[in-house]
C-alpha cells in the first residue's frame, strides 16, 4: 500500500450514515435526524441517542435487531436470553445495505420505544465533526412521566386550567415545552463526544505516519 492511500482502518474511521431516530407511538411524531460516525459501538449510539433526545441516561436499555439484544453486561438474570455486550460490537458491524432498522428501549417500566433508521453510508467530510445534529421536530417527553400514555395525559391536564391536577402537573413539568427542542445543551454534548473522536483520529494518523517514516 503505497503512503497516499488510506488505510482501510482510517477509512472505516470516518465512515458515516444517516440516523433517524423516531419515537414510537408519538402523535404528532417526535423525531430527530443525525449523522453519525459508523465506527462508534452501540453504547457510543446510545450515548448519541440519549443526547439527541434529551434523556438522561438513568434507566436500563437495549438495542434489538434481528432478534439479537444489545446492551450492558448484568450480573441480573432477567430471563430475556442473551444479551450481546453493546460496549463490544461496533455499528458498521451490524448495517445492512442500504437501510438498516433497529429498535431502541429505554427505560423498561416507561417503555420509551424508539425506531432507529439508518441509511445512507457513506464518507465523512474530515473537516467536520461527527455526531452532527441535522434537524428534529417536538421536544421528547421528560423522563419518569409514565411512559406514551402517561405523556399525552400530562399534556392533556395542562391543556385544561379547570382539571383539578392542573396546577400540580404544571409546577411539575415547570418550563417543559412540547414543541420546542432544547438544541443547545444537546449541540454542545454532541460536540464533545466528536472532540473525542477527533483526538482519536489524530492519534490514528499519527500512528500511521510513524509507520511510513
Amino acid at each position: 500500500m503505497s503512503q497516499a492511500d488510506p488505510s482501510p482502518c482510517a477509512t472505516s474511521f470516518h465512515e458515516i450514515a444517516t440516523l433517524r431516530i423516531e419515537l414510537k407511538d408519538s402523535d404528532p411524531l417526535i423525531w430527530r435526524e443525525l449523522e453519525v460516525p459508523t465506527s462508534v459501538t452501540l453504547k457510543a449510539l446510545h450515548d448519541i441517542v440519549q443526547v439527541a433526545m434529551g434523556w438522561f441516561d438513568d434507566h436500563l436499555w437495549e438495542f434489538t435487531l434481528d432478534d439479537r439484544r444489545y446492551g450492558l453486561p448484568s450480573d441480573e438474570d432477567w430471563g430475556t436470553g442473551r444479551l450481546y455486550d453493546a460496549t463490544k460490537v461496533r455499528l458498521r458491524d451490524i448495517l445492512k445495505p442500504r437501510r438498516t432498522r433497529i429498535d431502541y428501549l429505554y427505560d423498561f417500566g416507561n417503555n420509551w420505544e424508539h425506531r432507529l433508521i439508518i441509511t445512507k453510508v457513506r464518507q465523512g467530510d474530515p473537516g467536520l465533526g461527527y455526531p452532527r445534529y441535522l434537524g428534529g421536530e417536538r421536544n421528547a417527553p421528560p423522563e419518569d412521566c409514565g411512559g406514551i400514555p402517561g405523556f399525552y395525559d400530562m399534556l392533556a391536564i395542562l391543556a385544561d386550567p379547570d382539571h383539578p391536577d392542573h396546577a400540580e402537573i404544571a409546577e411539575w413539568l415547570d418550563e417543559y415545552d412540547p414543541d420546542i427542542i432544547n438544541e443547545v445543551p444537546m449541540q454542545y454534548a454532541l460536540s464533545r463526544i466528536a472532540n473525542r473522536r477527533n483526538a482519536a483520529a489524530r492519534r490514528l494518523k499519527n500512528k500511521k505516519d510513524a509507520g511510513n517514516i
